[in-house]
């Protein structure tokens, strides 16, 4: 079983229902939801998620979404090793990609999934595009 790790832009696609993505990232998570692989997200992509999820519903809807979203991903710890390592790293211009980037790797994660490849570039584990993963695994079968 693949050990995914989720960029927050696919966690929002999910939840906020944003078109054209929100498809590929139901079929996604899905896959978690059926054993058929492991998602993991960063605990700062709750708190990016809460954030933007507050523009469209109150605060109760938003932990009630985001209660729900736990049943399905392992929420991974922001400590002061990844935050140092994400610091101390120049390959990311991002600061916030370079964490969740550190986050997968020091969780031994298999993949990393987001929409946006071009930030990832550095990587050392492969990443790819939510359809990309699932095309994967029609692949495979």
């Amino acid at each position: 079983m693949k050990k995914l790790f989720i960029d927050t832009n696919i966690v929002i696609d999910l939840l906020a229902h944003r078109d054209p993505y929100y498809h590929e990232s139901a079929a996604l998570f899905s896959l978690a939801d059926q054993k058929k692989t492991e998602i993991s997200i960063s605990s700062l992509t709750i708190a990016n998620t809460s954030y933007i999820m507050m523009r469209k519903l109150d605060s109760k809807k938003t932990k009630e979404v985001l209660r729900k979203l736990r049943l399905i991903v392992k929420v991974l710890p922001l400590d002061d090793k990844i935050i140092g390592l994400a610091l101390n790293d120049d390959s990311f211009t991002d600061f916030e990609d370079s964490i969740q980037y550190f986050t997968a790797i020091e969780n031994n994660l298999d993949i990393i999934i987001t929409r946006n490849l071009k930030d990832f570039r550095a990587s050392k584990i492969p990443v790819l595009t939510a359809r990309q993963f699932i095309e994967t695994l029609k692949q495979d079968q």
